[in-house]
């Protein structure tokens, strides 16, 4: 009985510190449970990259290849067919107007003939290596290539689905294997008018908007024709686009209240050129684009700005 009564008084006094602490830890319990859920309900952040929208200037280019040739040749055509027995110069070197370029014997089995000497239609400098003696050659036999004066100029061939848009007084930069890293100037001055069929490609010729010394006819040249310019149109990086529906948009960051929030904005857009797009309609210059994390992004929602990116108060 005494050990009965003894559990029963023990159970009554923790009966009691539990009813005592309950009241006491209770409501701050029920207050941070209520904390919690608040932070639950809150609306997430979207991490987000911006860039802002901008005026500049889009080139497209041509990329081709070219020789670089005298803007003077002449084709060195002996005059009788037969074996070519002699030759006089060599590769860069300077002859003058009727020098004896080579002979040619037009001697055949059972005949001979008299030697015939080919002669410089041309004065100037000798740019094309000269056959070599002992090979047979006809009057429709180019000898050598004589190229007069300083003048140069460049020769290439565009493929038919580039022409469009060729034309003199097109810009071009010029690039030459024997000076990496620097690049010389210069213009269409000819497009030919016909398209060779065999090579479907259209012949032009451009010159150099000065002479420069270090350059040499013989030179391969790489070209970048500026084909089309657009004059400080409004753009944005590409890839801020948002293409949905046919519909293409852009996400803007806003400063509203708390923070910047993302605002769709359907825009209207024009040609897209070295990775930035034209904007015709739909959005200010000065704006801030999202241009990265817009894929998650619908309107209105929170944002986190990062990478030191920026958002504009919206007016």
């Amino acid at each position: 009985m005494k050990k009965r009564s003894w559990i029963q008084k023990s159970a009554l006094v923790i009966g009691t510190i539990l009813i005592a602490g309950g009241l006491v830890f209770g409501p701050s319990l029920l207050a941070g449970d209520g904390r919690g859920m608040e932070q639950e309900n809150e609306a997430p952040l979207f991490s987000v990259k911006t860039a802002r929208a901008e005026k500049r200037t889009l080139r497209a280019w041509l990329e081709v290849n070219g020789d670089i040739v005298s803007a003077q040749e002449a084709n060195v055509f002996p005059d009788v067919s037969g074996k070519l027995i002699k030759v006089n110069a060599a590769l860069g070197t300077a002859v003058r107007k009727g020098d004896i370029i080579a002979v040619v014997d037009p001697s055949r089995p059972g005949a001979a003939y008299m030697n015939s000497p080919v002669y410089a239609p041309i004065s100037g400098i000798i740019s094309k290596t000269p056959l070599s003696p002992g090979m047979t050659v006809s009057p429709n036999t180019s000898v050598t290539v004589i190229s007069a004066g300083e003048s140069l100029e460049i020769i290439a061939r565009i493929p038919e689905r580039e022409i469009a848009g060729l034309a003199p007084g097109l810009a071009a930069e010029v690039s030459l294997q024997a000076y990496p890293g620097e690049t010389f100037t210069a213009a269409v001055t000819r497009v030919s008018p016909v398209l060779d069929s065999a090579s479907r490609t259209k012949l032009i010729t451009l010159n150099f908007a000065r002479n420069d010394s270090r350059i040499n006819a013989g030179m391969f040249a790489r070209l970048r024709i500026n084909t089309r310019t657009y004059d400080e149109v409004l753009t944005v990086p590409s890839e801020a686009l948002v293409t949905k529906h046919g519909e293409s948009s852009v996400y803007v960051a806003h400063n509203e209240g708390a923070g910047p929030v993302a605002e769709r904005r359907i825009v209207g857009v024009g040609v897209s050129l070295n990775g930035r797009t034209e904007i015709k309609a739909g959005l200010a210059e000065g704006e801030a684009v999202i241009v990265q994390g817009q894929q998650l992004l619908s309107g209105g929602e929170p944002l986190r700005i990062m990478g030191g990116g920026i958002a504009v108060a919206k007016e």
